[in-house]
């Protein structure tokens, strides 16, 4: 047999997290990080989230834990996923009143009620949509673009996941109790094991929101650990 045939075995990289509700030992040859929505919408003044009342500094306070978290993980040979909230009038599911996100969707509520605005929602191409300068996506990582909530749905992640043996996803990004707890729901449906990291995640609504999402993963959807351990157990 010719070397260059020879399938060899995934490596190994054991580490043990120290999570909640209890320690968990991943693989990093296996675990991917998904970053969801970090885009300039959802994080910069004069765009969506800003435009809606949301508090922008629990957003802000996000960019350092995400970028120590992709940083290491990356560094260790993890999977970076970038997760875009993205549409195109006219040319998909979302862009017309006989889909139910037309109604549900608040950006798209904004841009019926103002078409000027389009520029700061979610629309492709434009300033809003794209993810925010201090976490640009870096050589290596995959970047997909979701129509809904949840990462997973209408999307080439489970996919991506698959075709690179992930089974740890570790999940940041905004906002938690929406597209944050979307995808972690979904991953946890496809067998995937989720870890939330919840300073690196920001919600959207009361603060009580956010505490929900972590006591629905403790409890029944995965764990959970804070940036600094995270990046410690990989050192």
């Amino acid at each position: 047999m010719h070397m260059d045939t020879i399938i060899r075995a995934p490596r190994q990289e054991l580490v043990i997290l120290d999570s909640e509700p209890e320690p968990l030992e991943i693989d990093l040859a296996r675990t991917a990080v998904v970053v969801i929505d970090m885009t300039n919408a959802f994080v910069k003044k004069g765009a969506f989230f800003d435009l809606r009342g949301q508090d922008l500094s629990r957003c802000e306070k996000t960019i350092e834990p995400i970028r120590r978290v992709t940083d290491a993980a990356r560094a260790k040979g993890c999977k970076i996923i970038h997760i875009a909230h993205r549409y195109s009038l006219g040319t998909d599911v979302s862009a017309g009143p006989t889909s139910l996100d037309w109604y549900k969707s608040n950006p798209l509520r904004m841009y019926r009620q103002d078409p000027g605005l389009k520029d700061k929602l979610l629309f492709r191409g434009t300033w809003g949509a794209e993810f925010i300068d201090e976490l640009k996506p870096q050589p290596g990582d995959i970047v997909i673009e979701k129509p809904r909530y949840s990462s997973f749905a209408g999307t080439t992640l489970d996919m991506t996941l698959r075709s690179y043996d992930v089974k740890y996803t570790v999940v940041v990004g905004i906002a938690t109790n929406s597209c944050v707890e979307a995808t972690i729901r979904d991953a946890y449906n496809l067998e995937y094991w989720p870890i939330l990291v919840p300073d690196a995640c920001a919600n959207h609504g009361p603060e009580f929101t956010q505490e929900t999402t972590i006591w629905n993963v403790k409890r029944t959807l995965g764990w959970v650990i804070d940036s600094g351990k995270f990046v410690g157990a990989l050192k």
